[in-house]
């Protein structure tokens, strides 16, 4: 079969999108927190910027700390539902809500009394996406083997998270906080309403359409024991001494801090530095939205013309040198009027150009993850996927909180506690943001960079491992259903 028929044949089985489809609720719980919700904390409900960040920042260590233990408590369970199943029921009776509660408070809060209830509140929402993120992307190891369709899976999953999340904050910067204003509740009601309903609705669909696969996949040996902890903890340890593991870990260390501090900035940078008016800031959203539909067919293509890391290093490399070159021409004055069409446009450009490399190389990235697992497998005889990309998320989200602790003292350093409207933003103050962050961001973002040079694994390595698997299991007696052949 070649790889045209492979394609459609893959686009026809209903679970490759209800897989995809699944990355909504995490796309838009992610740009609510990476784009939002600093904001939403500062200036509609006046939590001063380092103690919203600092609420924030806990309750991504929260997140990190509990990511790996679910995973790998996922990995060994053992439900007539299958492995993960039940964690990701379990999301839908606390993220839809909890994201709600957030953007509409129960209670009435305003300043230093507010930082309690946005913390509470972020607990509760990153608790209810690692229930149903963390168990749903680990499927897809056992739901596709083989080394190249893995990217089509992962293209697609990444083209509904985006598109997810960044056509909702398209809507909210254009029509609800936008229009409202920044420091208004009203639009951030609204977002928070409709974003609730979308997740639930994700959760439920995408738990549904994966059941029947879920229920027939093998079960793990032994189950997750809890009076022996001691030796789960032992087990996690022993499979995250995997190096191509490692190579993927400290990457995610780096780019999480990087990524952190992006994001949190974000709508500062957009407002004040470049002076963009909320519906502008929707045009790039608008770019953002449609960049997913070029990464989605380029990435799998790609990725086997080049081989997974070669593909990610470059296109890192590619966006590293894109990045810094609108802030340079602002601050040398070689860049059209602030707030002007010409502005926004050649922003936009940038943005979009950025966007569709980036999510080209983070498919290739999460591809590698999944690689991983067999790598691992033929070592520790036991499937860690729940483990793996738990571990990695938890490497992410404990070092963004250094990030937005980071934007947070930028905040606060540059002057946005008492900053807000542009007027009040002047060119010493736009000089000192770009160099707090700049410097910080691309350092971080290089390092990252190399550490995936260390990642060893290519397409004849996970065939190689796969053959292994697979003799092992010929001497050994199945302990589950074989799924469909993909």
């Amino acid at each position: 079969m070649n790889s045209g028929d492979e394609q459609k044949a893959l686009e026809r089985r209903p679970i490759f999108w209800f897989y995809g489809s699944s990355s909504i609720a995490y796309g838009i719980k992610d740009n609510a927190f990476s784009y939002l919700l600093l904001t939403f904390a500062n200036q509609a409900l006046g939590v001063p910027g380092y103690l919203a960040s600092l609420a924030l920042a806990i309750a991504i260590v929260w997140d990190a700390l509990t990511d790996p233990l679910l995973g790998h408590w996922s990995d060994k369970t053992q439900s007539k539902l299958g492995r993960r199943h039940p964690f990701m029921y379990a999301a839908l009776f606390i993220l839809p809500a909890s994201f709600y509660a957030l953007f509409n408070p129960l209670i009435d809060v305003r300043g230093e009394d507010a930082f309690w209830y946005v913390f509470i509140l972020a607990i509760l929402i990153r608790t209810g996406t690692t229930l149903f993120e963390v168990p749903c992307t680990a499927l897809l190891p056992d739901l596709e083997k083989d080394y190249d369709r893995r990217n089509r899976w992962l293209a697609l999953r990444h083209l509904f998270g985006w598109t997810g999340g960044n056509g909702l904050h398209t809507i909210n910067v254009t029509f609800w906080v936008g229009a409202y204003g920044f420091a208004s509740a009203t639009g951030y009601m609204i977002y928070g309403t409709v974003g609730a309903v979308i997740i639930a609705l994700a959760i439920l669909i995408s738990s549904l359409g994966t059941q029947r696969a879920a229920a027939q996949m093998p079960r793990p040996q032994e189950p997750f024991r809890f009076n022996a902890i001691g030796k789960e903890f032992g087990q996690i340890f022993e499979s995250l001494k995997n190096r191509n593991f490692a190579a993927l870990f400290f990457y995610s260390l780096l780019f999480g801090a990087a990524a952190g501090l992006s994001t949190a900035l974000y709508l500062y940078i957009t407002r004040f530095f470049f002076e963009f008016t909320g519906a502008q800031i929707g045009i790039t959203g608008i770019a953002v939205l449609l960049a997913p539909f070029i990464a989605w067919p380029l990435a799998p293509k790609l990725g086997f013309l080049l081989g997974k890391k070669v593909t990610a290093i470059s296109l890192q490399l590619t966006r590293l040198a894109l990045y810094p070159i609108p802030y340079i021409c602002v601050l040398m004055g070689w860049w059209p009027a602030l707030g002007s069409t010409a502005s926004i446009a050649i922003y936009t450009a940038f943005i979009f150009t950025e966007v569709a490399v980036f999510i080209v190389s983070a498919v290739m990235l999460d591809s590698m993850m999944a690689d991983v697992v067999e790598d691992s497998e033929k070592q520790t005889n036991r499937r860690s996927e729940g483990l793996f990309f738990a571990a990695r998320s938890f490497a992410g989200k404990f070092v963004s909180a250094s990030g937005i602790i980071s934007a947070g003292l930028i905040i606060t350093a540059v002057g946005f506690d008492t900053i807000t409207t542009v007027a009040d933003f002047t060119g010493d103050h736009r000089v000192k943001l770009a160099q707090l962050f700049l410097p910080a961001y691309c350092s971080l973002i290089l390092g990252a960079i190399a550490c995936i040079s260390l990642y060893q694994i290519d397409r004849s390595t996970h065939e190689q491992n796969i053959r292994i698997l697979n003799d092992r299991l010929l001497t050994e007696p199945s302990d589950g259903i074989e799924l469909e052949k993909t």
